[in-house]
């Protein structure tokens, strides 16, 4: 039997748990056989692609490198997924350059088909990189069965750092913000903001999103997540907004306090 990850309570309390325990259930799903096979069969197999065609063919090899970016429901896309591939992302007129769910192009970045290099699939550790990404993900996939917030907190966690650090202005960074879904969704619960948002333009959008921050955290800023400290305030308004859209509208104020408090 694979292991599954428990998440024993919703909200914060349940956040803090996983938080605790994170090592040793990530460790132990990592080490069940499904996900060691496919671990086992990447690391053999990934160097001998050279094409988005190849591995699009691999149907095992494609499921694992969709999941490493979060993107498996594109699994049976692979026309698509192919064509995001090896138009490489040099080019305006790449496609994962022109969606707004910039995962692609991070997934297209990473195997580098398409551009006038050598793939990536060729260079030394270049398995190990993808693995580490996919293992995570996969983990958190499995947390999201059994709570999709949970599910979200972590994916928050893990990203913001490495968006900040990859991010030259503050601009971009809350434009990266935007163009991903899971981030996104973090961010505007834990800012209170409505998803018709995103119907306003960008540059409309980046001004709600840096007020609400300002006016919640201090601070307008994506940076301020980056940090330890700054990861865990966004994460910890993210599940309790989250706690309180969930309950009937009708709740009193005693109500929702003693919900919340019954969570620990």
């Amino acid at each position: 039997m694979s292991f599954q990850p428990l998440v024993p309570f919703a909200g914060y309390a349940g956040w803090t748990f996983l938080n605790r325990t994170l090592p040793t259930q990530s460790a132990a799903f990592d080490a069940s056989p499904a996900i060691s096979r496919d671990r086992e069969y990447f690391k053999e197999n990934i160097g001998n692609i050279t094409s988005a065609e190849d591995l699009t063919k691999d149907f095992r090899l494609l499921r694992v490198a969709l999941g490493a970016f979060g993107l498996q429901d594109d699994l049976p896309n692979r026309a698509f997924i192919q064509r995001v591939l090896s138009d490489g992302v040099s080019s305006d007129e790449a496609l994962s350059n022109k969606l707004a769910d910039k995962r692609y192009r991070s997934f297209s970045e990473a195997f580098g088909f398409g551009e006038a290099l050598p793939p990536k699939t060729q260079t030394p550790g270049f398995a190990d990189r993808i693995l580490a990404n996919f293992s995570r993900q996969e983990f958190e996939r499995a947390i999201g069965d059994q709570n999709a917030d949970m599910r979200l907190a972590l994916s928050a966690a893990r990203e913001l750092p490495e968006l900040v650090q990859a991010s030259e202005t503050e601009n971009g960074a809350w434009f990266r913000v935007m163009g991903n879904p899971p981030l996104r969704s973090v961010m505007e619960t834990a800012l209170g903001l409505p998803s018709s948002i995103g119907s306003l333009d960008l540059d409309q959008q980046l001004k709600e999103f840096r007020s609400q921050a300002e006016r919640i955290f201090g601070n307008g800023e994506v940076a301020q997540f980056a940090s330890e400290d700054g990861t865990e305030r966004l994460v910890q308004a993210f599940l309790t907004r989250s706690q309180l859209n969930a309950l009937p509208s009708s709740a009193s104020s005693a109500s929702i306090a003693l919900q919340l408090l019954g969570g620990g």
